[in-house]
């Protein structure tokens, strides 16, 4: 089925859909990891976006349910060079066209993804929209110009968790893949912003029992868990948007701080801990997406770099080095990458250290959260 694509700056394309019908608007941002679109597309992080792949071949190992990173998909659409429908993998249980079908997710191939990464590299990440529906490029402009900008919608109510509970297991890769209660001796509270399954995963592997919390959870119920001894520590997760515009966030973070509750952000926790410390972000131009971004770490003697996985838009700025330590470097921009707080059982990152996709350079940060709550 023919699929019409109009970008914010005005270009026009048509491609083939290979996913589900319909019109959606959205961020258009690209992706250069290798493998694992599965977990990609599953990641909460992206929705509200588009997401092209730079690699040109997308679906040959189709979708399973262990690869998972949400309970469903929240991104806008995905955009390949070329779509394999018929998926050879002894992993694989479906194709990624019936996938996104039953998610309701618009899919979009034999597009020029090579020429739109450059675009998007040239003039930054922008809107779109694209139809199965509609054809007409000016029908297309009024739906672009009428709708929402990805940062003026709150989409941590959509992907967040309704009720508390408790995660089942830890690392898929582990002997102990299933839930071991006797595996863990630290419980923590996870704030559920867009939280990664894999995440989870690796602070159950390094020790902690997380218990998954609602994102409107009250500050002063958290407090009262850590006053008590029932915690030991506060996870702000990943999650997708703005961080900017998530007030209510910022002042229940801004009441854990005042606790000295130990905490440990990634992504988007780490953003809102920087802003609620007083320092804003700013919006990169293009972003950071993909499994091989290079990061300087600073924490030993000799600086290391590790390669690393990365989902983010926003950043935190140069001034919060007066109030922390830069832990981790950027070595594409030389953007900050993380953060120990001075005086305070507080710290962040902005990569993902879980991968999932990427590589496990960085996996060594869970255990150091969990050697602080401990």
């Amino acid at each position: 089925m023919k699929v019409s694509i109009l970008l914010e700056n005005g270009m026009f394309f048509e491609a083939s859909s290979f996913g589900s019908e319909g019109t959606a608007v959205g961020e258009i941002v690209f992706n250069t990891s290798m493998t694992g679109y599965q977990e990609i597309i599953t990641d909460p992080s992206y929705a509200g976006q588009f997401v092209v792949f730079t690699m040109p071949e997308i679906g040959n190992v189709g979708v399973n349910k262990d690869d998972m990173e949400s309970k469903k998909a929240h991104l806008k659409g995905v955009i390949v060079r070329e779509y394999i429908d018929d998926f050879s993998n002894f992993r694989g249980e479906r194709s990624l066209g019936d996938f996104l079908k039953d998610e309701g997710i618009i899919g979009i191939s034999e597009i020029d993804t090579r020429f739109l990464t450059k675009t998007i590299r040239k003039e930054g990440a922008m809107m779109m929209v694209a139809s199965t529906e509609i054809h007409d490029k000016d029908e297309l402009e009024k739906i672009l110009k009428n709708s929402p900008r990805i940062e003026e919608i709150d989409y941590i109510k959509e992907v967040t968790t309704k009720k508390e509970y408790i995660h089942p297991h830890g690392a898929w890769n582990s002997k102990e893949f299933k839930y071991n209660p006797k595996k863990t001796d630290k419980k923590i509270a996870v704030l559920d912003f867009g939280v990664k399954r894999n995440i989870l995963n690796e602070l159950t592997e390094a020790g902690m029992e997380c218990l998954v919390l609602p994102a409107n959870t009250e500050a002063e119920k958290i407090t009262k868990m850590y006053e008590n001894g029932e915690i030991g520590g506060v996870f702000l997760s990943n999650g997708p948007g703005d961080p900017l515009i998530l007030k209510d966030i910022h002042e229940k973070i801004k009441k854990l701080l005042k606790a000295k509750i130990p905490m440990f952000g990634i992504c988007l926790g780490h953003q809102l801990l920087s802003i609620s410390h007083g320092y804003p972000t700013f919006k990169l131009k293009f972003g950071h997406h993909g499994g091989n971004h290079p990061v300087k770490n600073n924490l030993n003697k000799k600086p290391v770099v590790e390669i690393t996985a990365q989902n983010h838009n926003y950043n935190v700025p140069e001034g919060i080095k007066e109030i922390a330590e830069v832990t981790h470097i950027n070595l594409f921009d030389n953007t900050i990458e993380g953060v120990k707080y001075k005086n305070k059982p507080v710290f962040s990152v902005q990569h993902h250290p879980e991968a999932s996709p990427g590589p496990h350079d960085s996996k060594y940060i869970f255990k150091e959260f969990y050697n602080i709550v401990k």
